[in-house]
């Protein structure tokens, strides 16, 4: 009686089963999106090992300096500065291709289910369970699906990271675009303007502002991402975490950490940075 019976259902037998037959029905569309992803990862990388080093700093220094201030644009340059004595310079890229991979495929796919979202209700109601789901849901499981479809490497990190970091930009797209004032709304279509020019026109650029607090916490969550998605083979700094828990290694672990930290802290201010012009922007033309 205090055991509970002998009833199993096989619900994990069921989902494996959808997926195998989405790997076998469409192994053509996950062929293509594989090749898309390694080039865009290659070609980003490319782009940015194009810069020498001290120009690369240069351009950091120049961001930091231009979204915030000369003191945090020297700031950043020394973090970049530390992560190429620690041999990373090369890791850090290909980190940084799989960051902007992800979070420009992330944008593209989540400013316009935002946007669906936020003149649907009906819409809305069926997306907010399953990016509940999507956030909730532990990120190492994301992994499996990236490693049936895609195998080993980056694009499985960048699959699983897309999974695991679009819900933000998709929930503050909806709430920018829900929270534009209903009085410029109006104002805008009483003088004539179709759904399509008031949303280009008048709630987009006002939803900007939150819009991009959405990029921002994608890139962090991306970020996140880096060193789970080197159990999947992704290369770049995560990869140096791994071996360093796998070795117990604390130097390298410590380095390629710390590195990992530096990152994080240029994206989430040079993100925020560029969040606070814009505000700043609309309050000046105002």
């Amino acid at each position: 009686m205090f055991d509970f019976p002998d009833i199993r259902i096989r619900l994990g037998d069921y989902a494996e089963a959808v997926v195998q037959w989405l790997r076998e029905t469409f192994s053509a569309f996950f062929d293509f999106i594989f090749q898309i992803g390694v080039s865009t990862i290659n070609g980003i990388n490319d782009v940015l090992e194009f810069f020498p080093w001290w120009l690369f700093i240069l351009i950091v220094v120049a961001l930091g300096w231009y979204l915030q201030k000369w003191s945090s644009g020297l700031l950043y340059g020394l973090f970049i500065f530390i992560i190429g004595t620690f041999n990373y310079w090369s890791e850090m890229m290909t980190t940084l291709a799989i960051i902007m991979s992800a979070v420009i495929v992330c944008l593209i796919i989540g400013v316009p289910i935002g946007i669906l979202m936020a003149f649907s209700k009906w819409f809305s109601i069926i997306m907010r369970p399953i990016l509940d789901a999507m956030q909730t849901m532990p990120s190492f499981i994301y992994l499996i699906p990236a490693i049936f479809f895609f195998g080993l490497g980056n694009v499985s990190a960048i699959f699983a990271t897309i999974i695991y970091a679009v819900p933000p930009v998709i929930r503050l797209t909806e709430l920018a675009i829900r929270g534009v004032s209903s009085s410029m709304v109006e104002s805008a279509q009483s003088f004539g303007s179709s759904k399509g020019q008031t949303l280009w026109k008048v709630q987009l650029p006002q939803a900007i502002p939150t819009i991009m607090a959405g990029v921002n916490q994608t890139t962090m969550m991306a970020l996140a991402m880096v060193v789970i998605a080197s159990m999947v083979g992704a290369r770049g700094l995560g990869e140096d975490v791994l071996i360093a828990i796998n070795t117990v290694n604390f130097s390298l672990g410590f380095e390629a950490g710390l590195s990992i930290v530096f990152i994080a802290i240029i994206i989430d201010r040079l993100t925020s940075g560029v969040a606070n012009k814009i505000q700043r922007h609309r309050r000046v033309t105002s």
